[in-house]
């Protein structure tokens, strides 16, 4: 599109019915609040000049007011309040700083939040430089981003930290997302209803967001009351009783009303908040913490749905049981991993490393399943592989962790605790399970070690009892071996 605007441009040069000109847009960047609450700025105009406050009348403090609303002139909240706005000097600034005022550089306090008197000491910055991982949503993008970037350079022009960027990395999360309802008045179309979608909600007439028990008034001014009831099992919000895309009657049984489901972002105002305390309260904090990473990529916007949520609960109860049993009681032991045993930490070791490192939260929840699982069936209860796994589990369920990990004997708090270190060789293959075909069907597997010559190859699978029934006595007129892929027998 450049090029081809370029040449336009021109040809229109060459022709003559216009020539090259560039304009410039230049919009200065706002920072600050006409409404609501925020920090003051410390200014006074005198007499039309805004004049800063000296440095020993910092900080200034907001004042206390009983009922916040807007100025005589529709200013912030501020202006109401003439004791606090008036001075011998003249009169304070009204308006007050944006939110991402203080969050342009809070992050560079932090490394040094008792110094009385610098921002952040020189030394202590340069210790701890850039923030590694900021995690935050993509509306941050404007009002806190841009704003940290612009004050991180200008600090460092000015020699007071050694680094210009604020942020080594940034991930974006994705939100969940909660179900909303619509319903709209049935519209008339040569005789039939006419489907409408939410965004076309004002267009047709449509009506306001479902909530439970919602009442609303139609043009005729008689009144309704939705037919759905809110429905509590086992202490979650069931789904309404009423069908998506179902038309509800009204008293007479005329058709009237559509009903509309969409997936948007949780709020209170649009009535789709699933309260996380409920869940919390059947299912534990840690399971409702696993289940939300569960639901799929950190970056992604995930549908909230608690039908999946008996699985990592089941997860976590199982994990239990590798410690204590409901009927034995304790069944940890203090003795020596087995090979396999240490093959499945290590496993487990690597791929949590990894997926956290990368912020990929919902493999790695089900990598815990698998390295359970796996440990269940190998009968593992060995306090040395459990208390790594304990350590690995700890930031994503701490309470649990931090549970069993006293329970077990161990010193200190497990989220103290070294995190452990992979090592390549209990996961690395001595044998390998090789299929064994006679005259081009596979009849068995047989496993071997991976250094075994060919010779002893031959011996091996001659001397199994299932091959030698196959053969059944006849000549082999051929042993075929590929090395860590297959053997075939011809007879």
């Amino acid at each position: 599109m450049k090029d081809a605007i370029g040449i336009a441009i021109s040809k229109i040069e060459e022709i003559g019915i216009g020539k090259r000109k560039v304009n410039f847009k230049m919009r200065d960047a706002g920072f600050s609040r006409q409404r609501y609450w925020g920090e003051p700025f410390p200014i006074i105009w005198e007499k039309g000049i805004a004049k800063p406050l000296q440095e020993n009348e910092l900080p200034l403090q907001l004042p206390h007011v009983e009922k916040y609303g807007p100025g005589p002139e529709g200013e912030g909240p501020l202006a109401n309040i003439t004791e606090w706005i008036n001075t011998p000097k003249g009169k304070r600034e009204t308006s007050t700083m944006p939110g991402y005022a203080g969050s342009s550089w809070y992050f560079l306090r932090y490394m040094d939040p008792h110094n009385n008197e610098t921002l952040v000491d020189r030394k202590v910055s340069d210790y701890w430089n850039s923030v590694d991982v900021y995690i935050g949503g993509t509306e941050h993008a404007v009002g806190h981003l841009l704003y940290s970037r612009m004050w991180t350079k200008v600090l460092y022009d000015l020699g007071y930290i050694g680094f210009e960027e604020p942020f080594k990395k940034l991930l974006n999360q994705g939100m969940i997302t909660g179900k909303s309802y619509f319903f709209g008045n049935a519209i008339q179309d040569n005789g039939t209803h006419q489907i409408v979608s939410a965004e076309k909600g004002k267009e047709y007439n449509v009506k306001p967001r479902l909530k439970y028990g919602h009442q609303f008034v139609d043009s005729s001014n008689r009144l309704y009351r939705i037919v759905f009831e809110e429905k509590i099992k086992d202490g979650l919000i069931e789904e309404p009783s009423y069908s998506i895309g179902e038309w509800l009657k009204d008293e007479k049984g005329d058709e009237f009303i559509y009903v509309i489901e969409e997936s948007e972002k949780m709020s209170k105002s649009k009535f789709n908040v699933d309260n996380p305390d409920d869940v919390v309260e059947k299912f534990g904090a840690d399971t409702f913490r696993m289940y939300e990473m569960f639901l799929g990529p950190i970056e992604q916007s995930k549908p909230w749905d608690t039908k999946g949520i008996e699985g990592v609960h089941r997860f976590l109860k199982k994990l239990w049981r590798l410690f204590y049993d409901e009927m034995k009681g304790q069944v940890w032991l203090d003795e020596k991993a087995t090979p396999a045993e240490l093959k499945v930490l290590h496993k487990t070791i690597k791929k949590i490393e990894e997926d956290t490192e990368r912020h990929s939260y919902n493999t790695a929840v089900s990598s815990f399943m698998i390295c359970v699982n796996e440990l269940f069936d190998l009968g593992c209860h060995k306090k040395e592989v459990l208390s790594q796994v304990l350590v690995l589990l700890a930031p994503y369920a701490p309470h649990i962790s931090e549970e069993l990990w006293s329970l077990i004997g161990n010193q200190g708090l497990v989220i103290d605790a070294t995190f452990p270190i992979f090592d390549a060789q209990y996961v690395t293959e001595t044998s390998k399970e090789y299929p064994v075909s006679i005259n081009g069907k596979v009849r068995t597997n047989i496993s071997i070690d991976l250094d075994a010559t060919e010779a002893q190859v031959h011996e091996i699978v001659l001397n199994n009892t299932l091959i030698q029934k196959w053969i059944d006595g006849k000549p082999i007129k051929k042993l075929i071996f590929v090395k860590g892929k297959m053997i075939n027998i011809v007879v």
